[in-house]
């Protein structure tokens, strides 16, 4: 059984996205999924990078590909009414619902995240609208295991080793020792995961390293 690690924040209409589809993209596939929040925010500040939404064209065009692609994929999306937003308050929800694993990091179970990306990405409202947030944590007050500050220190613990494994955006995708970006991704993990010798298109170990050291053509 192959074991895949998710990156995920709640802001992200790509992590709604490629949430959904993970269980078509993996179709007949024996695996395990560990579901780990992260704050996108941190990990952009880290790796320096500005994020769609601090350019103002690809901002707007991220929202039309997003809600493109939601149409396109029979995945309900509907822009919040307020975004970018501080992911802050629903991640740490999240959290309070988590389990720590042996390594130190902190998973949430598949329900946990539908239900935070569900009231983030349906009916196109406020996201941190206090209400609807009292509403969340009721829905999920029979999940929470641990108290809010436990949950910020999760997150703290989960985004740090995202970051130094090399994870700078989400959704992100860790398996047998590789990291894969974004939503169209999907389709390399799964024939990495099948292996040539099962028809995937795979890039062997070395050519994968390679890849990673082609030199710069630009001055520093």
């Amino acid at each position: 059984m192959h074991t895949i690690t998710c990156y995920l924040d709640f802001a992200s209409p790509y992590a709604w996205l490629a949430f959904a589809q993970l269980p078509h993209a993996l179709e007949g596939m024996s695996y395990q999924v560990r579901y780990r929040p992260v704050l996108l925010g941190a990990l952009l500040q880290h790796h320096g990078n500005p994020g769609p939404a601090g350019i103002a064209p690809k901002r707007a065009w991220t929202y039309r590909h997003a809600t493109w692609l939601g149409q396109h994929l029979g995945v309900a999306l509907q822009m919040p009414a307020r975004h970018p937003f501080s992911p802050l308050p629903l991640l740490r929800l999240a959290l309070q619902c988590s389990r720590v694993g042996d390594d130190g990091q902190a998973d949430i179970n598949r329900f946990v995240a539908e239900t935070i990306f569900r009231h983030v990405w349906e009916g196109g409202h406020e996201a941190l609208a206090p209400a609807r947030l009292d509403a969340l944590h009721a829905s999920l007050a029979p999940q929470i295991r641990c108290e809010l500050d436990a949950a910020k220190q999760r997150l703290r613990t989960n985004t740090d080793a995202a970051a130094a494994l090399g994870v700078f955006g989400v959704p992100s995708f860790a398996a047998q020792e590789r990291v894969y970006w974004g939503l169209d991704s999907l389709p390399m993990l799964r024939a990495d995961l099948l292996g040539a010798a099962d028809g995937g298109a795979t890039l062997d170990a070395s050519t994968w390293q390679a890849l990673a050291s082609v030199a710069q053509g630009l001055p520093g």
